[in-house]
């Protein structure tokens, strides 16, 4: 079972992130940006930079010859902190953004891909062959550095390209209270998903062991 999962996360992800592109591409550049502003304002989401990481963990564990190039992305760590990361991002977009736009075609496709298809094919991946109760609780610490990193890149870039990725994050519209209390309640929702997830980790692998017995 945690192979199949394994594999219909790749194919999966890897369709969405194709078909995502190709749509998103020539419709960025209709609304008046150019090819790599394009490409870049694609991988301004967290969604698709998550997504990505999905993929390049089931293809490291897939096969040596893939593990030789991504052996950073095969880590039990690195498993688990992708886990909380796209779990963040299934309950970020069913409580938050997906009232907030109604895609149509291949959009929504995508979207229903994305959002709600490959994480659950990643994480219960995770729970059936992923998880080893080989986390640390430090680990946690190294893996909300992703979120940090990445709102402080939105943050950063909205006033350069005159755009944010989510709404929530429009300083421009919305002030900066507004935002730092969005960021902070994002912020603690993953620590509490992290917090799940080593806890998780942790009795999966007690279950293994006395299995082994």
């Amino acid at each position: 079972m945690g192979r199949f999962l394994q594999i219909a996360g790749l194919f999966v992800g890897l369709i969405a992130l194709a078909l995502q592109f190709s749509i998103t591409i020539p419709a960025s550049m209709v609304a008046g940006r150019g090819l790599l502003g394009s490409i870049v304002f694609y991988f301004s989401f967290f969604t698709i930079l998550t997504n990505v990481g999905a993929v390049l963990i089931h293809a490291s564990l897939l096969s040596s010859s893939f593990y030789a190039w991504l052996q950073a992305f095969a880590g039990p760590r690195m498993r688990a902190g992708v886990a909380a990361s796209i779990t963040l991002v299934f309950i970020v977009y069913a409580t938050v953004l997906a009232r907030l736009w109604q895609p149509q075609g291949l959009f929504l496709l995508c979207d229903i891909l994305l959002h709600y298809v490959t994480p659950v094919l990643f994480v219960l991946w995770w729970l059936i062959s992923g998880a080893d109760g080989r986390t640390r609780w430090s680990d946690i610490s190294w893996w909300v550095l992703y979120p940090i990193a990445y709102l402080a890149y939105a943050l950063a870039r909205a006033p350069l390209a005159g755009e944010v990725p989510y709404p929530f994050l429009d300083v421009a519209r919305n002030g900066v209270e507004s935002v730092a209390v969005a960021a902070l309640a994002i912020t603690t929702l993953f620590l509490v998903i992290c917090v799940v997830a080593v806890f998780v980790d942790h009795a999966i692998g007690r279950l293994g062991s006395k299995g082994t017995r």
